[in-house]
This record gives C-alpha cells, structure tokens and sequence, in this order.
C-alpha cells in the first residue's frame, strides 16, 4: 500500500503492536535519556533541559482544541522515519555522539507522530517539537569551535571596559593581567556554556510575552551577544573587585557566582532589549 494512505493507523495496525512498538522505542531510549536526565541533574548549565518538554507539554494542551479539530491521517511514511530515527541512533551510540543519538529521539517522536496521526498533526506540532532540540546539550565538535573566539571576545571586552574604570590593563590572549593579579577567561566563561539557557529562556519569554513572531524571532537570536556582553560584565566586575577591594575574594566570587550571576544579567538585558523593541514597534502596528 501508498506510504501516504490516510487508513485510520488503528484499522492496520492492531493495538498490541503499536503497544509493543513503543515498548520497544522505549526500550532503546532508555539510556540514552536516562544519561540526559543525568547531565540536567549534575551540569548547572543544562539544567534547563527539565523546563524544555514541560513547556513543550504546555504549549500542546494549550492548543489541545484545535489538535483535537484536525481528522487523523495516519501515513506508513512514519515508519521510515522510524528507521531513520533508529539508524541514527546506532550512529550516536557506534560514533560515540551524544548529540546524535539523543536527537535520534526527537525523530522518532516525529515519526510516531505521522504513523499514528498524519502530516497535518505533526506540521501543527512543528514548535513544541522542535523546541524539545533545546533540552539537548550542544554538540562536542561546536562547542570546541566556538569556545576559544568566545573567550577571546569576552577578554577583549573586558580589556576595554576595565581602564574606563581607572584599572590598567594588559592582554594576553584570553588572560587579563590587572595590577594585583591575573584573571584568566576560562571555558566557563565564555558564554558558551549558557547559551542553551539562554536561548531557551528567550524563547519561552517571547512566547509568554511577546505576540509578534518576528519579534519572537529578533529575542531568540539576541541571546548570543546577550551571553557574551553578560559574561564581559562579570569580568569588568570581578577586575573592579580585584583592583579595589580583595583579589581572593574577588576571585571566589568570580568562580562561585557565575551562573545565576549570568542569568540574572542575562535576563535583566533581555527585558531591556524586549522593552527597547516594544518603543520602537508599538504593538499596534501591523506584525
């Protein structure tokens, strides 16, 4: 039969095979999502991933009538994505990628999606499905990429900012040299390790307070420089303690404090932004 046959799946297929077909997708997820749930539990970082499916959870009830509206199209074309799904697994788990295989997942919900219930309930779910990509840690290969120019961009900011402020000094690299003592910009501080928060909380606030899609859109990207211009004001903030108050405990502070440091930044520029944008586009004019 047509991979697009809009047969009721529950005509097809009989009820204990979709039953064990779950059991099994179940089965093979079990520790790839038990080692998420794991990451989120341990990495401060990424403990957002536990607010990403429960959003995800509220977006679909929210919208629960008009999914309710839409006629079941089951289609056998999910059963390839299932395939697809499964081989990229097998990727993930052979290649050592994490990333992968717990992508892998998302595509087998999307490919249950169209076997169970067609297209049009999966293009009406686009959103809370895609969104679940942000429960997911960024991939090894990106994050050694984009870290070291992050670095050097928060440094150099703060080389910047800091003789604003009557505090001289002298660059090298991702090492900030201060009369008192040298503040080096580690990994943690880069942002990078945020920026799956970050954008996660832009996305979520857009969603809850902004109506306008492109709006939404300009939040959402506005958290990569937002990460990086928190992160250059942590280290203008910790060179400022060094220089006129204690440097060990300024450099306590600057390693005990980062996270939600950040996050309360990040947010409070985030707001600022949102504000700026609603000055300048009222929400009366056209979207």
């Amino acid at each position: 039969m047509p991979l697009d046959s809009q047969t009721p799946s529950s005509e097809r297929i009989p009820r204990w095979q979709l039953w064990a077909l779950c059991g099994a997708l179940v089965w093979l997820y079990a520790p790839v999502l038990s080692h998420l749930v794991g990451q989120w539990s341990h990495d401060p970082n990424y403990s957002h991933g536990f607010f990403v499916p429960a959003f995800s959870l509220y977006l679909l009830w929210q919208d629960r009538a008009r999914l309710n509206s839409l006629p079941p199209q089951p289609s056998w074309a999910g059963l390839l994505i299932l395939a697809l799904a499964i081989a990229v697994l097998m990727a993930g788990v052979l290649g050592a990628e994490l990333f992968l295989s717990r992508s892998s997942f998302l595509i087998a919900i999307g490919g249950l999606v169209v076997l169970l219930y067609g297209w049009n309930h999966l293009r009406a779910t686009m959103f809370p499905w895609l969104f679940l990509l942000l429960m997911i840690p960024i991939p090894t290969i990106v994050f050694n990429q984009i870290t070291f120019p992050l670095q050097l961009l928060a440094s150099k900011a703060a080389a910047v900012t800091l003789p604003l402020f009557g505090v001289p000094v002298l660059r090298e690299g991702n090492v900030i040299q201060l009369p008192a003592m040298a503040l080096e910009v580690a990994e943690a501080c880069s942002g990078i390790r945020s920026l799956m928060s970050l954008a996660t909380l832009a996305v979520i606030y857009g969603y809850l307070l902004e109506p306008r899609k492109l709006v939404r859109v300009a939040l959402a990207l506005a958290s990569v420089p937002i990460a990086v211009v928190a992160n250059s004001l942590r280290i203008v903030g910790t060179g400022l303690l060094v220089q006129y108050w204690d440097p060990e405990k300024a450099e306590g502070f600057f390693h005990a404090f980062s996270g939600w440091l950040i996050f309360v930044v990040s947010l409070g520029l985030l707001f600022l932004l949102h504000r700026g944008l609603q000055t300048v586009w009222p929400k009366g004019e056209s979207r």
